[in-house]
């Protein structure tokens, strides 16, 4: 390892060192500075303080921006409590402060309490808004056309656009994380108001599906019937098209009738609103 790679990575574990509780650096702590000079004002543990206490601040800001429907679900200082500890076992691993929330949706599911007093409503929230984070960032690719989806055969299999996610949760946190966003829009302290207040009215006694998606940069959000949800999870799995379909239907209450119509509509949606993409190899072989 160089001089400067251990420079570098050691002034990184002093700059990430989580703070005390009162946004101090903790005392005791050499590691890093030694590697600071002190002037005529400040001591070598005070300077490096400054970036210590300058980093947390803005990750701790940029995580809350991330996740404004979990904020506004658990509380301004159950919150705090939350990201502080998650951001402490799950430090930032990336050049990008987008992926500090990658880790959210399973740090949560081991550790419930931090959810709490809706645990469950929380962490369904923290899967739609890392879901939108994902989505946004995400390439699309070439679409096939509706005319294009027709012609192919039962043994071909799909891809799907790689903005989409595909969700199941037990709350509607989609529309309620509609109504945080215009409360906060309205009136920032009475989001967790409205939240504390509705989220019980949002559980659902059956699986809601939701496919997060982008268009024209804009991320939106769209339910699902099962049968659609299972059709596209079976896509993106990779199985052939008739694969997919015996998948989506197997369990149908609809009749054979209604499925074909069902079917029909899927493909010619999904092919419409631009879900299907064009495999590298198809589109390679056009261009020959």
């Amino acid at each position: 390892m160089t001089a400067l790679l251990e420079f570098q990575r050691t002034l990184a574990r002093a700059v990430m060192q989580p703070l005390t509780a009162r946004d101090n650096r903790r005392r005791g702590n050499s590691d890093g500075v030694a590697l600071v000079k002190p002037n005529s004002r400040l001591t070598a543990f005070e300077r490096l303080e400054i970036y210590n206490r300058s980093y947390w601040s803005r990750v701790l800001d940029a995580f809350s921006e991330d996740f404004p429907g979990v904020r506004a679900l658990v509380g301004a200082p159950g919150f705090d409590r939350l990201r502080r500890a998650y951001l402490t076992e799950c430090p930032s691993e990336s050049f990008t402060m987008r992926d500090l929330g990658r880790h959210l949706v399973r740090w949560m599911e081991a550790n419930p309490a931090y959810g709490e007093p809706h645990s469950a409503a929380a962490l369904d929230m923290a899967k739609l808004e890392w879901a939108e984070i994902e989505s946004f960032d995400a390439a699309e690719d070439e679409r096939l056309t509706p005319q294009d989806v027709a012609t192919l055969d039962p043994n071909a299999s799909l891809q799907l656009q790689p903005h989409i996610r595909l969700l199941e949760v037990t709350y509607s946190v989609d529309s309620l994380f509609f109504d945080i966003r215009e409360a906060a829009r309205r009136n920032g302290s009475s989001a967790h108001a409205l939240a504390r207040t509705h989220v019980e009215r949002v559980k659902s006694t059956a699986p809601i599906y939701l496919a997060i998606h982008r268009h024209e940069l804009v991320v939106h959000n769209k339910r699902l019937d099962e049968e659609e949800f299972r059709l596209l999870r079976a896509i993106s799995g990779g199985v052939s098209i008739g694969d997919a379909v015996a998948r989506a239907y197997a369990e149908s209450t609809l009749t054979p009738e209604a499925c074909a119509q069902h079917i029909q509509n899927c493909f010619a949606l999904f092919s419409a609103l631009g879900w299907f993409l064009k495999s590298r190899q198809a589109a390679n072989q056009e261009a020959q």
